[in-house]
């Protein structure tokens, strides 16, 4: 089945990226998942994102799938990051060694599956975004809901099986790989039982309540730590809302 192959190859490609003697960031085993590029939820992120909010075949005309994955960080990221005012140097590294690996994984994917005549469109890490407006023209989160990784959380973050504390990458292709089951399971304590507000504690910046979040205060503050970690690359990010907080690590909400 591809989507086993797929499966490995990730499993594979991040556990020789974590051996390079450049990299610090240590990673979980990755999270995989795959959507029918014309699943009708595709079209709502038009409205529940952007108005430019692209859709896969608008972005690839013969798109079948949509491929997405999460790559959790090893919990000792997250912690370093729990306390600080700023975010950690590890949480920095992280995010931009995880852009960089997801690059690579991308690029990876789409070597095999192109040797297998599949056409790809590979999508950007980060940055799919209008910077005034702040909303996506390409929502790795919303896409990785929509093929069933997991559910979003009070924090607007998405939760998985093994958290939230990573990052998300998707691809998309030609190629007709079975859609993975969404479920109707809940994964955030607050929208379960209202057991859980860590997150909105967490935001000691006020960006985000339980009525609401201002993603440009948000990012005002994501663009502080960028300009503390520019020498590590583009670290515009910030993570206090998911360090620590039951969502960090795992789904909380018992099954």
């Amino acid at each position: 089945m591809i989507e086993a192959e797929i499966k490995s190859w990730l499993n594979s490609f991040v556990t020789d990226y974590q051996n390079r003697k450049d990299v610090v960031t240590e990673w979980k085993e990755p999270l995989i998942a795959f959507a029918d590029a014309n699943d009708p939820l595709f079209l709502k992120l038009k409205e529940a994102v952007s108005e430019t909010h692209s859709l896969p075949n608008e972005l690839l005309e013969n798109a079948r799938t949509v491929i997405t994955y999460f790559i959790p960080f090893e919990e000792r990221i997250a912690i370093s990051n729990r306390d600080l005012e700023i975010s950690s140097k590890e949480w920095a590294h992280a995010y931009v060694e995880t852009n960089n690996l997801i690059a690579e994984v991308n690029i990876f994917l789409s070597k095999i599956l192109k040797s297998s005549g599949h056409e790809t469109k590979i999508m950007p890490a980060t940055h799919n975004f209008n910077e005034k407006e702040l909303l996506s023209d390409w929502s790795h989160k919303h896409v990785a809901y929509i093929a069933g990784l997991g559910d979003f959380g009070l924090h607007k973050m998405l939760i998985t099986e093994r958290g939230c504390c990573g990052r998300l990458g998707s691809l998309i292709t030609s190629a007709k790989i079975e859609p993975t089951t969404r479920t109707n399971n809940e994964y955030c304590l607050y929208f379960h039982n209202q057991s859980c507000m860590k997150c909105v504690e967490k935001c000691v910046f006020d960006a985000l309540s339980i009525e609401n979040f201002d993603r440009h205060k948000c990012y005002n503050k994501c663009l502080e730590n960028a300009k503390i970690y520019a020498h590590l690359g583009l670290v515009d990010v910030c993570g206090k809302c998911v360090s620590v907080v039951p969502c960090s690590f795992r789904n909380p909400v018992p099954s």
